[in-house]
């Protein structure tokens, strides 16, 4: 038995069980995401920072254009003022989507993963664009994460494709399900998915600190099937977070998961955006290289590898470029953090370190924060060491199609290449 035993229905479309998450700041690039789409799965891009992103991508200067219109503002902590120009976010968001789902060329699904934490200094507005902008760019679907989401679904009540586009949301308990369906349910907008992400996922967690050790995603997902079992809700639920060979996935599948999805074991795949030296570094890590940490300025822990450049920052905050983790205030707890060490640091030093919180922005956007699910010290197992020493980065497609017919936990490493 294997993961191509199965389908998951969506929408009267039938696809491969296999997703891949949505990973900012573009490590789940457009390419990532139409390896999944063009075997039969569904890819998922991220909307993270997405100017930065089409600056990398296409070369456009969104983010050195706001940082030259808020230049005056940059040594001054109150950052209320630096707002994002909606019109040019609008543009941005199109520009990506437009660019990925252009290219298509299979039968699977292209998602936008969309994170309700981008605050961005007008929380409600910038949501609302993002979203818009995605859908009238085509995107097939929208996962809407990092959030109890409980007003989103409102900004878009009004959209042509309200109804029409996949809609799914990423939940960590029958709690924050329940919240947000009593919300759907008045709008007669039920979510068409549910991801339900455990406790060893990547990046941050719907966990706190003190219990996620104590959580288990096999329960989570029993727990969510037989609440909308009893609910007479008919929703597809997709588990995700530590799930790393195709048994663990054929393990789910057979519980009456719809389909899984998946993350860690593509950050190492040529076609995703990590550095690849980056991602030398992943496969290099060890179990104890591996924390939770409070380092994220949304609230929310966050796994990561402990040599994260961004844990060493000492930089000052860039909210005229970026920002976007601003609350509707202009606040971030990065600025307190380094006005309070620039202020109390000893001169002679030079070089300070910013505690508490770091700056995630600018991490995200430079690679430095090496957020990773707890299964990245595996990874080793998944392919080749090189004469040189260092690891073979294996195709999207070898890693799905690992996923898709391995059989008793066994994993497939990609074919050497032989030298010319």
């Amino acid at each position: 038995m294997n993961v191509n035993n199965f389908r998951f229905t969506l929408g009267g479309k039938e696809f491969v069980p296999i997703v891949i998450g949505g990973m900012g700041v573009n490590i789940s690039t457009s390419e990532l995401a139409l390896s999944a789409e063009r075997l039969g799965g569904i890819g998922h891009i991220s909307d993270a920072e997405v100017m930065q992103v089409c600056d990398q991508i296409f070369g456009t200067t969104y983010t050195s254009d706001k940082r030259q219109r808020y230049a005056s503002n940059f040594n001054n902590p109150d950052k209320s003022s630096v707002q994002f120009d909606l019109e040019q976010l609008a543009e941005a968001q199109k520009r990506f989507v437009d660019y990925t789902m252009s290219r298509k060329t299979g039968n699977g699904a292209i998602f936008m993963n969309c994170m309700e934490k981008l605050t961005m200094n007008n929380s409600a507005a910038t949501l609302k664009v993002r979203l818009e902008a995605a859908l009238n760019a085509g995107i097939d679907g929208i996962t809407l994460a990092a959030g109890l989401n409980l007003r989103t679904l409102d900004l878009i009540s009004d959209h042509e494709r309200f109804r029409d586009v996949k809609l799914g949301i990423i939940i960590s308990s029958v709690r924050a399900l329940s919240i947000f369906l009593k919300r759907a349910i008045r709008l007669e907008r039920l979510p068409d998915y549910i991801v339900v992400e455990g406790p060893l996922a990547g990046g941050h967690l719907g966990f706190s600190l003190d219990d996620w050790q104590s959580q288990s995603l096999q329960t989570i997902v029993a727990e969510t099937i037989a609440f909308l079992k009893k609910e007479n809700l008919d929703i597809p639920v997709i588990p995700a977070g530590g799930i790393f060979t195709g048994t663990d996935a054929v393990e789910y599948l057979q519980m009456g998961a719809s389909a899984v999805q998946v993350a860690t074991r593509f950050t190492i795949a040529q076609e995703s955006g990590l550095p690849d030296k980056v991602k030398q570094h992943y496969i290099n890590a060890q179990p104890e290289d591996v924390e939770v940490n409070t380092a994220s300025t949304t609230g929310y822990p966050m796994r990561m590898l402990k040599q994260s450049p961004t844990l060493q920052y000492g930089i000052k905050p860039n909210c005229e470029g970026l920002g976007y983790l601003l609350d509707n205030s202009g606040k971030c707890p990065y600025i307190d953090d380094y006005y309070q060490a620039l202020e109390s640091r000893d001169p002679a030093e030079g070089r300070f370190v910013v505690k508490n919180h770091t700056c995630l922005c600018t991490g995200m956007a430079r690679y430095d924060c090496w957020t990773c699910g707890q299964t990245v010290s595996r990874l080793k197992e998944t392919t080749n060491r090189l004469p040189d020493g260092t690891w073979q980065l294996p195709t999207a497609e070898e890693i799905f199609n690992d996923y898709l017919l391995s059989e008793n936990h066994s994993i497939s490493k990609p074919a050497i290449e032989k030298e010319q």
